[in-house]
């Protein structure tokens, strides 16, 4: 019975892994096939990634806007109330400037993306393949994947990047507010201090990369779960909260490694 046992957990096991194999081999298939596959839309595509970016990225920017004041200024009263207790209170704005820019603005903007625009997408895809929209652009001869995935992907890969060069700009405005007019920090110092510490190739070079490398993840987890879901309205719930779930957890892990490549001493 416990043989039995072990060989169920066994086969379970080695079951779940073929799952996760065949599952990233058919996401990566579909996302060549979108990028490089055949087919040349002309001047209409150019027209289908503007309308997207106004869909992914200009409707996000409320959301990016608020949230990268809000932390901003958290992250201010924070700072200066722990660097006070050492007299660096003047280094609050270097503080708040390379959090934002090496890991809260990439990051936060990457998870507040996935919730926002990457739900979207996936609804707004597996809606069409529930309601055979997608089978009938095959019909009349119309890649699916190049006239409806292909310009969601590249305005993703688009939009995350800016969105996130908003947020942390947004994210120094609100800290310095609540420093220079509320806590009394000198302003010269506030910028002297973060101009002098901020280094282009090293803060901010890096957290661009950081934010293009989430936009592909977050972009292609939410187009593929969209194509790939059931098409009906339980599969469509499923999907989109696997692509908030899957998206935030890459999002997350990635950073990880970005981080320890980046800054780490290998």
């Amino acid at each position: 019975m416990r043989k039995t046992s072990m060989l169920e957990r066994t086969r379970l096991l080695g079951r779940a892994g073929l799952d996760v194999v065949e599952s990233l081999g058919s996401s990566t298939l579909f996302l060549l096939h979108a990028l490089f596959g055949r087919g040349n839309l002309g001047n209409g595509f150019l027209h289908l990634v503007i309308k997207q970016l106004y869909s992914v990225g200009v409707m996000s920017l409320v959301i990016i806007v608020v949230s990268g004041v809000f932390i901003g200024m958290v992250l201010s009263l924070q700072g200066f109330s722990i660097l006070a207790d050492y007299g660096s209170e003047q280094a609050v704005g270097q503080m708040v400037a390379l959090t934002l820019l090496r890991e809260l603005g990439p990051v936060v903007t990457a998870l507040l993306f996935a919730g926002r625009a990457g739900s979207a997408l996936t609804a707004e895809i597996g809606n069409m393949k529930s309601t055979e929209q997608l089978s009938s652009l095959e019909m009349i001869g119309v890649d699916p994947l190049k006239y409806i995935i292909a310009p969601r992907l590249w305005a993703g890969f688009i939009s995350l990047p800016l969105l996130t060069m908003v947020f942390c700009v947004v994210g120094i405005w609100g800290g310095a507010m609540v420093a220079i007019d509320w806590l009394g920090v000198y302003e010269g110092s506030f910028w002297a201090n973060m101009q002098s510490t901020v280094s282009f190739t090293d803060d901010v070079l890096n957290g661009v990369i950081k934010s293009v490398v989430f936009a592909f993840v977050v972009t292609w987890i939410a187009v593929f779960q969209g194509y790939d879901c059931e098409p009906t309205s339980e599969g469509i719930s499923r999907a989109t909260t696997k692509t908030v779930v899957y998206a935030s957890l890459a999002v997350l892990g990635l950073d990880f490694i970005l981080t320890a490549l980046m800054f780490g001493d290998f």
